[in-house]
């Protein structure tokens, strides 16, 4: 039986990566290092700022790691102004929350984005009230792949739940491997969504589509069955 619907943010509900690889940048420039694109997707797309901003501190910057949450404050003013300016709601998503709203399937976020930027590009789009929950980088120690962030989404749907939702109940949508793989970690069921890599680079995900207005509800439903 279908529990609940868990989503990725950036790559799934909202179409930012391109403004994270943007923000990412623009913080760098002062070190004279810029992240190519194919790098970005191969490398740091599914990590959190921190941890991305760890790996180009070991790997590139020299810079000392007390130095790196300086430069994550900086990537969330720049990507909180990018957004206002130009960030999206990829094509599908909307009616897609509709019909899950419409059959009273809870949902929730889970993402390795900073929960402000979460919470401005909902408020702004109108999806806010969707989700029961949000997990955000804030509150996990461990990013993506480990499934740290999926546990502590389905520990706060629970709350205050007379029946709790159990991990073969939650589908969790994805558009990453490293999203993937924690899902599958935490025993959720998976459907990737081809807005940031090809369907041959999400071969493990149990279902792929290229949006997701194609899903039914009959389709989870079988998917938890």
């Amino acid at each position: 039986m279908l529990g609940a619907v868990i989503f990725d943010f950036d790559g799934v509900i909202a179409d930012s990566e391109s403004l994270h690889l943007r923000s990412f940048n623009m913080v760098l420039a002062q070190y004279g290092i810029e992240i190519k694109p194919k790098d970005y997707y191969r490398d740091f797309l599914g990590l959190t700022d921190l941890d991305c901003f760890k790996l180009l501190v070991s790997k590139r910057l020299g810079l000392a790691e007390k130095q790196v949450s300086e430069l994550v404050a900086q990537k969330e003013k720049t990507f909180a102004r990018l957004l206002r300016d130009g960030g999206c709601v990829i094509e599908g998503v909307r009616d897609f929350l509709n019909i899950l709203g419409q059959n009273r399937i809870p949902m929730a976020v889970c993402s390795g984005a900073l929960l402000a930027e979460i919470e401005l590009l909902l408020e702004q789009s109108g999806l806010r009230d969707f989700f029961e929950q949000i997990v955000s980088a804030e509150q996990v120690k461990k990013g993506k792949p480990n499934p740290e962030c999926f546990l502590v989404t389905l520990e706060k749907l629970n709350r205050n739940r007379s029946n709790p939702i159990v991990n073969e109940q939650c589908i969790v949508i994805e558009d990453s491997h490293w999203g993937l793989e924690a899902a599958q970690a935490a025993r959720m069921h998976t459907i990737a969504v081809t807005n940031s890599y090809d369907a041959e680079e999400l071969t493990m995900a149990e279902k792929t589509v290229s949006r997701l207005d194609e899903l039914t509800i009959q389709q989870l439903q079988d998917l938890c069955s």
